[in-house]
């Protein structure tokens, strides 16, 4: 403390105007270099095609960085400190958890996927596969600091009793100094929040003004968002967007607006087949419909043999006489599970970001047990989990169920995985729908096929070979497993007298989360292009069995699970058209078969358009689906702009709750 009883030395004029500007303290360099370190390390894990970190990007993560933490310029050293270190700890665990989240699902954590931050204590292993050794690097600092504040704190014990001799004598000169060193420490701050200000939007300004204009105004994949403003910067925006939608005008829409989705809708509905146009049109009248959403369950094992092992022999024979649909695409984005349903039920594309049973359960949704309940059906669901999981209980009741059959309503006979094996699981939930009244709509969720697919010894009966023990390899244990149930499931159904009275259908509900292509290509035994990672990742089983077994074979046209509700209306004679439902009716032959997924991809059965992560359509890459070679882009314009707008109508539904407008208005006429 000596230098502080000592009387200060007079400056020349330069230095009393520079000194506002005086060099920023090593302690806050050190943070800007520790976090700078850490989101160029984040950013080297991701491996997005597409999207790299030029200078550009590294100036405006730079300028996030100052925006985040200018503020910590107007605290006494002891407090810029102890902000910074807090501020250190807090974006280590953001980065953290963005880059485990983004191994499983490709995407970032926003607002809307923390209000379903209670699910993660259920993830459990799933979470733990997903954790890398290396993520240690975004921690490595913290050892550093914790011995530096071993160090200091010894220090201090040590210097205590000669600062207490100093004081006196330097209270005095420490008071003449402290108002300039707090106009120094404020003009410093500013100075660093303009230079933030500047670094950070002067480039999203140019992006957004060049290559990705729109990019804050239409459904750009989050990633695309991350390409233009950095990580710290999409998670300011995220908020921003979130206090938008919920508190400011975001969730107010223009008479216009509401007035092209409703075009939109009425042009959907006269399109749709009118009754009589075809056999199938209420061929199956009054039949009961089962449908079981598949967890994880994916199409590229259907028909498949490793080391001379069926791994899905009771689908293969139930193909004989069923339905197939060999290019049926899962639709789901965030919200997984939550989102093939909403997709098969409501028919409506899930949002970018979170889950609608979690953002908007409130709101009105056109969903298929609430048309059937019209036709007199009993409508009811089965999961053997918790209800409050994915926000269920609360959803289900507003989509129009009799009842939600959750863990609580099984008996736990067979825990495997999450909960309740499928195999106990389908014959308890064939047991509950036999008591009820005929014809009836039930919707059973799997869960033993779940990630991370660790399934005991018992129940494993494939040999693996060299893929045994890897999370692949199990997970393929998993779906013979799955199958095996859907066999039993069967023979439970003939015995409840329900099989030659029911329509049946199979899907899965999204991909199994695992990027790496050589288990893949080992499993099928070819190498495998882009193109054909792209569909091995986005396509499900969708297979549909008739009570009579009629209408047998592989069907290759495009399809997804919007399209599932209006398919099974079709069945059932129940006319689609009074309903808001976007998906396609797989039965009708007349109707253009487009099928949109949320990352923007879509395909019309000729072209397969896999967007870029910078959302720019040129970017872009066309195949040719006779060929499965490079197309020119412009093949898929026109399907780009339809794709685009639907996403876009589909979003402004949901988040406005134009179909509750929309009925009221129909009511009142």
């Amino acid at each position: 403390m000596e230098y502080l009883s000592s009387r200060p030395q007079r400056k020349s004029w330069i230095q009393r105007l520079l000194w506002p500007f005086a060099p920023i303290r090593i302690d806050y360099l050190l943070f800007l270099i520790l976090i700078m370190g850490k989101l160029i390390y984040l950013h080297s894990n991701l491996h997005v095609q597409n999207i790299d970190m030029n200078t550009l990007d590294k100036i405006t993560a730079l300028g996030s960085v100052l925006l985040a933490s200018f503020w910590t310029l107007w605290l006494p050293r002891r407090g810029r400190i102890a902000a910074l270190i807090i501020l250190d700890v807090l974006l280590s665990f953001l980065m953290f958890a963005d880059l485990v989240y983004f191994r499983y699902f490709q995407d970032f954590i926003t607002i809307p996927v923390l209000m379903q931050a209670g699910q993660v204590e259920s993830l459990g292993g799933s979470i733990r596969e997903l954790i890398h050794t290396s993520d240690i690097w975004l921690f490595a600092d913290w050892i550093v600091l914790l011995a530096a504040g071993i160090y200091l704190i010894v220090r201090r014990i040590r210097r205590r009793h000669s600062y207490r001799s100093n004081m006196y004598t330097a209270h005095s000169a420490y008071a003449s100094s402290r108002s300039r060193r707090v106009v120094t420490r404020l003009i410093q701050g500013a100075v660093i929040f303009a230079l933030g200000w500047v670094l950070t939007f002067a480039p999203i300004k140019y992006a957004t003004s060049t290559w990705a204009v729109g990019l804050f105004v239409g459904n750009w994949w989050n990633m695309s968002l991350y390409n233009v403003t950095g990580l710290l910067g999409f998670h300011g925006y995220d908020v921003y967007r979130y206090a938008e939608d919920h508190w400011g005008n975001g969730n107010q829409m223009s008479a216009q607006a509401t007035d092209e989705v409703k075009d939109w809708f009425d042009d959907k509905q006269k399109n749709r087949a009118q009754k009589g146009d075809d056999a199938l049109f209420g061929a199956y009248k009054g039949s009961n419909v089962i449908a079981v959403q598949g967890e994880a369950f994916m199409n590229f094992v259907i028909g498949k043999k490793f080391n001379g092992q069926e791994i899905t022999p009771n689908i293969n024979r139930l193909m004989k006489s069923s339905m197939y649909y060999s290019q049926y695409y899962h639709q789901t984005g965030q919200g997984r599970t939550s989102d093939a349903d909403m997709a098969s039920n409501a028919s409506l594309h899930p949002l970018p970001t979170g889950s609608v049973f979690t953002r908007y359960a409130d709101h009105e949704y056109d969903t298929l047990p609430q048309i059937l309940k019209k036709q007199g059906y009993g409508s009811y669901v089965f999961h053997a989990y918790e209800p409050s999981f994915w926000n269920r209980s609360v959803m289900y009741q507003n989509m129009g169920y009799d009842h939600f059959y959750s863990k609580e309503d099984f008996t736990i006979d067979e825990p495997l995985g999450w909960s309740l094996g499928d195999k106990s699981f389908f014959r308890q939930s064939i047991e509950k729908m036999s008591a009820e009244k005929q014809p009836f709509y039930s919707f059973l969720i799997t869960l033993s096929s779940h990630h991370p697919f660790t399934l005991p010894a018992s129940v494993q009966e494939l040999d693996m070979g060299d893929l045994t023990g890897t999370t692949f390899g199990d997970y393929i244990q998993s779906l013979h497993y799955v199958d095996a149930a859907l066999g039993e499931m069967e023979k439970d159904m003939k015995k409840a007298g329900l099989w030659d009275n029911t329509i049946l259908l199979f899907y899965g509900d999204h991909d199994d989360s695992l990027k790496d292509k050589a288990p893949m290509e080992e499993f099928l035994g070819k190498p495998l292009t882009d193109l054909d990672m792209e569909q091995l990742m986005n396509q499900v089983p969708m297979l549909i069995h008739l009570p009579d077994g009629k209408h047998a074979g592989t069907y290759d046209i495009p399809a997804g699970q919007l399209d599932m509700t209006p398919s099974i209306l079709h069945l059932l004679g129940v006319e689609a058209s009074p309903y808001y439902l976007m998906g396609n009716d797989m039965f009708d032959t007349k109707e253009k078969k487009l099928v949109v997924l949320r990352t923007g991809a879509f395909t019309d059965g000729k072209v397969f358009y896999i967007p870029s992560a910078d959302g720019i359509f040129e970017h872009g890459t066309a195949y040719d689906m006779k060929t499965r070679e490079e197309t020119d882009v412009e093949r898929a314009r026109d399907s780009y702009d339809e794709a685009q707008k639907r996403l876009n109508i589909s979003d402004e539904v949901i988040t406005h709750d134009l179909i509750r407008q929309f009925h009221k208005d129909t009511a009142a006429q």
